[in-house]
């Protein structure tokens, strides 16, 4: 089994495929999943002759059920020591939701010569939570009806957003597969209960603002209009005037998980940014 331990002890679970020489794409997988979120991802550009790496985030998957630092600034620093653990040099981290916000922390910190590009799929970033800074965010009452849920009933919590909005295939005519739906709650009950309650604090309420502005690399923001989690107004559209270097690109129609159910469409899209000049 790959893990590297952190500093303060963590064990964090990666896959590492490829050859060594080739360009590395580090994917980083959403609440409450794991890098197994990632496999058809991994699979394609594994094909296409890249070396591909994914990671269990602290607190879930096969990674460490932590009970403490399982907050955005301990995620990237947790993927700095990775990085330097893999000797990761020109890559391009791609981030989904959460993992959105994790390359965003991560990328405005890396060392130098780490990071090549980055993308964000369906991303957090700037801020989720509603504020005086940010009124078209979504109210807390929003997400500490997250937190009831979880603690109420974990299980069937994951299997209604699955089935759900996290997907659309509470959508009318939406062609809904019970294989995904209950992949996703394999990857969600495999993680710590309180390093995921945690965690909903980290994808909401953490201001990336500051993080978007330093980063100096192309970005490429690939978001659903109809993304019922993370609505695009408050997301994309806004992380895309942040960034100094950065490429929008809206989806109609789709939803919060279109890299698995238009992974064919996404895979494209990615490797077409992947071997765009820079």
């Amino acid at each position: 089994m790959d893990t590297i331990t952190t500093k303060d002890g963590t064990s964090i679970f990666f896959k590492d495929w490829g050859s060594r020489d080739a360009q590395p794409i580090v994917f980083h997988h959403g609440w409450p999943l794991s890098a197994d979120d990632w496999d058809n991802q991994m699979l394609y550009f594994y094909a296409k002759g890249y070396r591909v790496i994914a990671h269990d985030r602290r607190g879930h998957g096969r990674s460490t059920q932590t009970y403490s630092g399982n907050e955005m600034d301990t995620y990237a620093a947790d993927v700095i020591e990775l990085a330097r653990a893999l000797d990761l040099k020109n890559a391009i981290h791609v981030g989904h939701s959460t993992g959105g916000g994790e390359v965003a922390r991560y990328v405005a910190r890396a060392e130098k010569g780490r990071v090549a590009k980055a993308v964000l799929i369906g991303a957090v970033p700037p801020i989720m939570v509603k504020s005086e800074k940010n009124p078209g965010g979504l109210p807390i009452e929003v997400f500490d009806g997250f937190r009831a849920a979880h603690i109420a009933d974990r299980a069937q919590f994951f299997l209604d957003v699955a089935s759900g909005p996290f997907y659309g295939f509470n959508r009318p005519g939406a062609k809904v597969s019970q294989g995904i739906i209950e992949n996703w709650w394999r990857q969600g009950m495999m993680g710590g209960t309180k390093a995921q309650y945690d965690c909903i604090k980290a994808f909401s309420e953490t201001d990336f603002t500051e993080d978007l502005k330093q980063i100096d690399v192309p970005v490429f923001i690939m978001h659903g209009d109809d993304d019922q989690i993370v609505p695009i107004a408050d997301s994309a559209l806004l992380a895309s005037k942040l960034v100094k270097n950065g490429r929008l690109k809206v989806y109609p129609g789709l939803g919060h998980g279109m890299a698995t159910i238009n992974a064919d469409l996404i895979n494209a899209d990615l490797l077409t940014f992947f071997k765009a000049a820079v």
